[in-house]
């Protein structure tokens, strides 16, 4: 479904790019990575533990409660509820922490990830969805992984729940000079005040170009109404590769 040629009546002007040196981006990734591993801890030892400490309690004091009581049923959802948020904020904590790990873990496989939103999102309407990977899958660096995930599913949920599209494409390119992502779809296209400033809850495309910015990729937006959206993320091998950043630090 790719655009490549189309003339489309609608670009965005939100065109970001950014080139920095290694040595700083190098200094960014370190910086961030350090963060969200103090992020990670405060919320184990804060939220994470409060919560918890809720549902212990909870559950002694439905426990407590005579089996017919009218009470008992209504904590018990509660308590279920409760311990549902627990496990949200432990994989929470478990998603910040696994950008410091090592593993060959299944979160590295962005096509896998990808695939299962639907799921996870619920849709029941039958829409073509696709995801296509070019080239080998080669290991990105852990905060790049992150971040590609993250702008990728956010822009695949406004795709399944606004776009009224029939086919929704996922394109992961891992080619010698630089790693892409496109997502496009044959929707509605998205109006110039929602792409400016986004929707209420979710990220505007200048919020993902900002963080685009930030792992030194390049964000392109392409829509028009009732021909579709697609958006391209690109981001230099030097930057987005495991191997590429350990190559270069070998050789500092």
């Amino acid at each position: 479904m790719r655009r490549d040629g189309l003339s489309l009546a609608y670009r965005s002007p939100y065109l970001f790019r950014l080139q920095p040196t290694f040595g700083e981006m190098r200094a960014r990734l370190e910086e961030r990575l350090a963060e969200r591993t103090r992020i990670a801890q405060d919320l184990h030892g804060t939220v994470v533990q409060g919560i918890v400490s809720v549902a212990m309690q909870l559950d002694v004091a439905v426990d407590q409660l005579p089996a017919n009581s009218p009470a008992k049923l209504r904590l018990s959802r509660v308590l279920e509820l409760v311990r549902h948020v627990m496990e949200e904020g432990r994989n929470a904590v478990r998603g910040l922490r696994s950008s410091n790990s090592d593993s060959d873990s299944d979160s590295d496989d962005l096509g896998q990830a990808f695939s299962r939103i639907p799921q996870d999102l619920g849709i029941e309407v039958q829409i073509d969805f696709r995801v296509i990977v070019f080239g080998s899958a080669r290991k990105l660096h852990p905060l790049i992984r992150d971040e590609v995930y993250h702008i990728g599913r956010e822009l695949l949920v406004n795709a399944f729940r606004h776009s009224r599209a029939s086919c929704i494409e996922v394109e992961l390119e891992y080619a010698p000079k630089r790693f892409r992502m496109i997502v496009c779809d044959d929707g509605c296209g998205i109006d110039p005040q929602v792409l400016r400033a986004g929707r209420e809850g979710h990220w505007g495309l200048p919020s993902m170009g900002e963080r685009a910015e930030r792992i030194g990729a390049r964000l392109r937006v392409w829509s028009r109404a009732a021909a579709g959206t697609e958006v391209a993320l690109s981001v230099p091998n030097s930057i987005a590769f495991e191997s590429r950043i350990i190559e270069k630090l070998a050789g500092c």
